[in-house]
């Protein structure tokens, strides 16, 4: 998977955990020269579910387009275009041991499965008094595009002052974020569904571990898990050979 920058003459960047260079408000790759292209895990997801691995992605700027927050228009687009089947066997990556990465109260793990699974526990604790939501999903390219890719990303108002107040989220809108004031949802048009928090970050995740480069047979299970902690996961699982293994498959 490489992302080009055609208005840099096309540099292409490699899509993959090992060009991951911030994690602070996206999932940005880049290369030792500077250039960047940042937000990639909303398409990184709808690749996921497509069982995508080989594609050639071309951008006119840093960022890929937000949309309105989530997966969905990524995922028409896809399934309008079809894919191709080529030559080269598919990269499967199994996980061997459980691996786990911690930053306080927030965990992600990966452990062995014979498939592929994610499940989230997410709410902002003492900033916002919204229930736990609690969600486990085993992707396929349909269930995908109807259960996770239309749910948008969110945060809390008090972060979005705070952002743009040093000049940062200026694209942030309620156009294509949830913003809680509290535990109230300030979009007039109110949730897409009633833990569209969790859904939002089953598709952060399932974006963020595609960079792992293959179909990935384990279960992740995040708890208010974020795209720093998903990164820290897959270079704790890379770090030692005997806790996974690589092999070639449809």
């Amino acid at each position: 998977m490489t992302f080009v920058r055609t208005d840099l003459g096309n540099i292409a960047l490699k899509a993959s955990w090992k060009t991951v260079v911030d994690t602070q408000f996206c999932t940005t790759i880049g290369d030792h020269k500077g250039v960047t292209v940042s937000t990639v895990e909303h398409l990184l997801a709808a690749l996921a579910a497509n069982g995508i691995d080989n594609i050639r992605v071309e951008l006119d700027g840093p960022e890929l387009p937000i949309m309105d927050g989530c997966s969905h228009f990524f995922s028409t687009l896809l399934e309008q275009a079809g894919t191709r089947d080529q030559q080269a066997p598919r990269r499967i990556l199994r996980v061997l041991k459980t691996v786990s990465v911690a930053e306080g109260s927030r965990t992600a793990t990966l452990s062995p499965s014979p498939f592929y699974e994610l499940s989230v526990e997410f709410d902002f604790g003492e900033r916002a008094s919204i229930e736990t939501q609690h969600l486990t999903f085993r992707p396929s390219r349909d269930n995908f595009l109807n259960l996770i890719a239309p749910a948008r990303t969110f945060g809390l108002l008090a972060d979005a002052e705070k952002l743009r107040a040093v000049g940062l989220a200026k694209g942030a809108s309620l156009e294509n974020t949830v913003v809680y004031d509290g535990s109230k949802v300030l979009n007039e048009e109110g949730l897409r569904y009633t833990d569209e928090c969790a859904r939002h970050k089953i598709l952060d995740a399932m974006g963020d571990l595609h960079l792992a480069g293959g179909l990935i047979l384990g279960k992740f299970h995040g708890v208010r898990a974020g795209h720093g902690l998903h990164y820290k996961l897959l270079q704790a699982l890379f770090a030692d050979p005997t806790q996974y293994s690589v092999t070639s498959g449809q």
